[in-house]
């Protein structure tokens, strides 16, 4: 039977990245696979470009981990965006950084990512086992035994479980691995969509399809808390909204969303202006081009489709002019721009999401090496682990700092 130091479950970023790291401390590893090719996630993010990390930094990494970011403290200090470019620059991708603080690969291609790993794997003699999945492990004295698919068995030493949460099923995240750590006795925290477009009740979202909304807030209400979002992008779809504000936004909306049915947001259409500032420009606008029609005046601050939901909103009829709108018609108009609202209702499902919100206790796991505090030997690295942060690479640079660090602490065991 195949006997090694470490098997690491899962052929994700955080499964290749442990693999790679426990092989320098000069051990025997293995690396399992459930699908026929590794990364298939990182293929996929970024629209096939793969924002690999962010260059954040690592106050800020901490502080979008929300409650997990000081567990994830170690991880980042041991391995971070700076290390990160050196690791793929080393083997010649260079590495580039977009305005937003996204870091991608200079050729804008995901490939490129996977291709660095492999060569990685390969100079670190780390086998590789392809279309094997792993439905079960045994302890005995200290000891594992995976038994995989086809009835074989493979021993090791210690394990590193990075098999991912279960969004993007076709990826290989089918929850294989929550389902083997809870016979271990270890506590899945309940599993949510994170990173996932959001349902609303309101028609006129899906009149707005494929109109997208760059520079804007959201603002809404949490336990009786106002809160107001960074500005960002919001793309409406054919069921509700969609883009990079609100997928950093789906996690705590969805926490809502299992305590209500509904909840209530507002999109700041122009959030450089307080409102008593909007309604001077307007009041000079509509003095000034008092003869134009109301939607050409508007349409000077908003594209014309959302100035037809804003007038349909408002009762007011397209053809108004400037000069024939009453102040209480200028108010209303006002407060739509200012907080255009919509009613979510739910979210896609998890299988559609980004990441997955939720995974195994971090009370279970020590912070500082990520091996389990009930199993001893047993590790954890990646999107497996409770936990999640907003769109921009955050994730991805979690899965490789949590694999590093886990693999670092296998190797050296």
């Amino acid at each position: 039977m195949p006997r090694y130091d470490v098997a690491v479950i899962g052929g994700g970023p955080a499964g290749i990245m442990a693999a790679i790291t426990a092989a320098r401390h000069k051990k025997n590893v293995i690396l399992i696979e459930k699908k026929g090719c590794l990364g298939r996630k990182v293929l996929i993010t970024g629209n096939g470009r793969c924002n690999i990390t962010n260059n954040a930094s690592i106050e800020r990494f901490i502080r979008v981990f929300g409650k997990q970011g000081n567990f994830l403290k170690p991880s980042f200090f041991s391995f971070f965006n700076n290390d990160m470019i050196e690791f793929f620059e080393q083997k010649g991708l260079r590495l580039k950084t977009e305005d937003n603080g996204c870091i991608f690969p200079i050729t804008d291609n995901a490939s490129s990512i996977i291709k660095i790993l492999k060569i990685y794997l390969l100079e670190n003699k780390v086998d590789v086992n392809y279309n094997a999945r792993t439905v079960k492990i045994d302890i005995k004295k200290n000891k594992f035994s995976l038994i995989l698919e086809n009835n074989t068995c493979i021993y090791s030493e210690r394990i590193i479980m990075a098999t991912g949460g279960i969004s993007y099923k076709k990826t290989g995240s089918s929850g294989d691995g929550f389902k083997m750590l809870k016979k271990l006795n270890h506590t899945i925290q309940l599993l949510k969509p994170a990173l996932v477009p959001l349902i609303v009740k309101e028609k006129f979202a899906k009149d707005l399809k494929g109109l997208t909304l760059q520079g804007v807030k959201v603002v809404y209400h949490k336990d009786r808390k106002k809160i107001k979002s960074e500005l960002g992008d919001i793309l409406f779809t054919h069921f509700g909204v969609s883009g990079p504000l609100v997928l950093d936004l789906s996690r705590d909306i969805v926490f809502c969303l299992q305590f209500q049915k509904k909840l209530e947001i507002f999109i700041d259409l122009k959030p450089e202006y307080k409102i008593e500032e909007l309604e001077k420009i307007l009041i000079t606008e509509f003095n000034i081009k008092g003869a134009l029609k109301l939607k050409n005046i508007l349409k000077q601050f908003l594209s014309n489709r959302l100035v037809e939901t804003i007038l349909s909103l408002s009762a007011i009829h397209p053809n108004r002019k400037g000069n024939q709108t009453s102040n209480e018609e200028r108010r209303t108009v006002l407060r739509l721009i200012k907080g255009l609202p919509l009613t979510v209702i739910g979210s896609l499902p998890i299988e559609n999401a980004m990441v997955t919100d939720g995974g195994v206790s971090i009370d279970e796991i020590n912070s500082k090496t990520l091996e389990s505090k009930i199993v001893p030997g047993l590790y954890f690295a990646g999107e497996i682990i409770d936990g999640c942060g907003p769109c921009g690479g955050f994730n991805l640079q979690q899965a490789f700092s949590t694999g590093y660090l886990a693999g670092k602490n296998a190797g050296l065991g």
